[in-house]
């Protein structure tokens, strides 16, 4: 006779948990699945809708999408991928370590995977997603906790990256003759990081994001009965260094070629520097985290093997950015954006514009989820739209990089490098993070109607 066991009392919040995380295991298909079926419906969208959207168009201006974005989809490889060998540098790791050790209850767990997730962020967008994924893995080593839980509070630290330094619309509307510097060509004015990133409607709801996001995630925590644990995968032992004495590896063993590099990059920033021409665009970002990655691991071996190792992270992002350059395309080449976004600009006033272009944000996030890509969509009817109305300029910029950034919680495009270096399914993540996109959601959206 079997007995039926007392299920676990799950309390507020907490009962959220295992709802979502079931929802998004048993509906949520693969991100390639995804791709495609966001593909085939931005296709019907512009046949019925865009006003260019005719066949031919949609067919050729996909095609045009799919190669137009392996450019920018090879930044954002190099990009993960250099701030993945950073990451692994050795100086790094022990710091990483130190930090893990200050770990010892799942809240407290959570709590710094979060923060130093979110800091990174805040910093560099890449450099924060690397570090969230390692710092989570490296945690549930040591404490047990729900991975996907945990590795969700990684990943939501993303979730204020567009409002940190590394913003790419508020840098670009900050860069005299920028190509995206939409606000410049239509305006002849240019908006300042104190004007937009440094604005009190921007980092006013960033730090209280920082600080309720912790406490969120704690009140979500699963049940013990729910928790699934991080389960480290059998690493093979390093290979034993070659000791030989020959020409070829005492060239592999010498730091001369690392020294060599990092004088050539810090050559490249001084020379820039000394011209005025220093600015840190996406190509700087790289160079910084390439000479900083050879510099720490000491020999050009060493770093080939920790990009090696990176390279195999970025079997998702490769496959799957042709397909959302595709998308962006059909947006931009048929119009599409444009009816989308004029739906809700035509609704707007000069002091609720900026909340409509952040609504506008979050849904052509799922559609183009690139902060320089959707700028390009969204941007030359917001910026019209708000020198019409006599809105703020500065806050309906800002509002679509807020959009964007909190789409990024339900849209898993950008999930994909995080999740794999952690070396978990998407669903279990996403699960968590869709609370993440309502409590930030609210925060944003508050912001914009109270402080603009």
């Amino acid at each position: 006779m079997s007995v039926a066991l007392p299920q676990p009392r799950r309390r507020g919040l907490q009962s959220l948990a295992p709802m979502f995380v079931g929802m998004f295991e048993r509906y949520m298909p693969d991100p390639f699945v995804l791709a495609i079926g966001l593909t085939g419906l931005t296709a019907l969208l512009a046949l019925l809708i865009a006003p260019k959207g005719s066949p031919t168009i949609i067919v050729t201006t996909w095609y045009t999408g799919i190669f137009a974005i392996l450019g920018f989809a090879f930044q954002m490889i190099l990009i993960l991928a250099t701030g993945h060998a950073l990451a692994h540098a050795p100086v790094i790791a022990r710091l990483l370590r130190r930090l893990v050790a200050t770990a010892r209850t799942p809240n407290q767990a959570v709590v710094l995977t979060f923060l130093v997730a979110a800091a990174a962020s805040l910093l560099n967008w890449g450099f924060g997603l690397v570090v969230g994924a390692i710092l989570g893995r490296e945690v549930a080593r040591q404490v047990r906790v729900d991975f996907g839980w945990l590795v969700a509070a990684a990943y939501s630290g993303f979730a204020v990256w567009a409002s940190g330094i590394s913003s790419s619309i508020a840098l670009t509307q900050a860069t005299h003759g920028n190509a995206l510097n939409i606000v410049e060509k239509l305006t002849g004015q240019m908006l300042p990081l104190s004007d937009t990133v440094f604005a009190t409607f921007n980092w006013l709801p960033t730090l209280l994001i920082v600080l309720v996001m912790p406490i969120v995630f704690i009140a979500i925590r699963p049940a013990d009965a729910d928790v699934v644990p991080f389960v480290p995968e059998a690493e093979p032992p390093p290979p034993a260094p070659d000791l030989s004495n020959s020409i070829a590896r005492r060239m592999d063993r010498s730091p001369v070629g690392s020294l060599f590099l990092l004088a050539a990059g810090l050559a490249v920033v001084g020379v820039l520097w000394s011209q005025g021409a220093l600015t840190f665009d996406v190509n700087m970002i790289i160079l910084i985290f390439l000479i900083g990655g050879i510099a720490l691991h000491g020999t050009p071996v060493a770093y080939g093997a920790a990009m090696k190792n990176a390279a195999k992270q970025t079997g998702g992002m490769m496959l799957q950015y042709p397909f959302y350059g595709g998308i962006m395309g059909i947006m931009s080449g048929t119009g599409l954006a444009d009816s989308i976004s004029k739906a809700f600009v035509v609704v707007s006033s000069a002091h609720t514009l900026p909340f409509w272009s952040y609504i506008c944000s979050l849904i052509i996030t799922f559609f183009v989820p690139s902060g320089g890509g959707h700028w390009a969509v969204q941007g030359p009817f917001v910026v019209p739209a708000a020198a019409t109305l006599h809105a703020s300029m500065a806050g309906s910029t800002m509002a679509v990089a807020m959009g964007e950034q909190v789409a990024n919680m339900l849209q898993p495009f950008w999930a994909l490098p995080v999740v794999a270096m952690a070396g978990i399914g998407i669903q279990r993540v996403m699960g968590y993070t869709v609370v993440t996109f309502v409590v930030t959601g609210l925060i944003y959206a508050l912001a914009l109607l109270v402080l603009v």
